[in-house]
């Protein structure tokens, strides 16, 4: 786990915010048998192909930790009542858009990991309905709209386009902060067209895609944590090169 990040929209890279403080890792895509699995009943249940969507992010809130982001829009009354942590998961940048990369992000699978004592629930502050106001057993974020708790092992799938694929802004939405207990959670997006294919042809040769790869091979790792260092299927690993499951690709003519 590692500080998480944020996308700049200049340069379309991930970089350090103070504005989102949790911590986080991205799984690559078929990282293993039980990823790979979790992939394809994504991908049957939002009807999206595995090879549209991103690695699952694993993500960790604790009490106090947040991702505030405040969305640039005009509310059709003052004063807005939006969530500061409330955002979009499609993107403002052309970068991230490219139909190289998949193009947009069309839908977002959120897989709650443990259940929180108190906060942390997904909230859609755009919704007309709001079921939850004055309940006393719900946050006060998520009092503003339609929410949903994190309960370990539940799942909730929401679009960011729309049926002609355009930019949905009722899919607004917002992590309320944790007030008793920690949050785990795993996210997966899918995009409207194959996601990162440059990625996958390179996953597929016999080469080491970390310094240290050697290093930990030594150590042991390509037994205890085969599915980084090997892949599942004997390809997409890190280190395959180190752990000599594959030959080593000639050189580039």
């Amino acid at each position: 786990m590692s500080k998480s990040t944020v996308v700049d929209t200049a340069t379309g890279k991930s970089v350090g915010s103070q504005i989102r403080t949790s911590s986080g890792t991205f799984l690559r895509r078929n990282h293993d048998d039980v990823v790979a699995d979790v992939e394809r009943r994504i991908a049957e249940f939002s009807m999206v192909p595995v090879e549209n969507g991103e690695g699952v992010q694993i993500l960790r809130y604790e009490v106090g930790q947040k991702y505030e982001v405040r969305v640039r829009m005009r509310c059709c009354m003052a004063p807005c009542d939006h969530p500061p942590q409330a955002h979009y998961d499609y993107f403002h940048d052309r970068f991230n858009a490219d139909p190289a990369k998949g193009g947009q992000r069309i839908a977002t699978l959120l897989m709650y990991l443990t259940d929180v004592e108190d906060g942390g629930e997904t909230v859609f502050p755009m919704s007309p309905e709001k079921p939850t106001a004055g309940n006393a057993s719900w946050s006060e974020c998520a009092q503003r709209g339609v929410a949903v708790k994190p309960v370990q092992g539940d799942a909730l799938l929401f679009f960011s386009l729309d049926l002609v694929q355009q930019l949905d802004t009722a899919s607004l939405h917002a992590g309320c902060p944790v007030i008793r207990g920690t949050k785990w959670s795993a996210t997966k997006w899918m995009h409207v067209g194959a996601f990162d294919q440059e990625d996958d042809r390179r996953r597929k040769m016999c080469a080491n895609f970390h310094d240290s790869c050697q290093q930990w091979a030594d150590a042991g790792e390509c037994t205890r944590n085969a599915g980084y260092m090997v892949g599942s299927d004997g390809s997409g690993g890190d280190c395959r090169l180190a752990c000599r499951k594959c030959t080593a690709s000639p050189p580039p003519m």
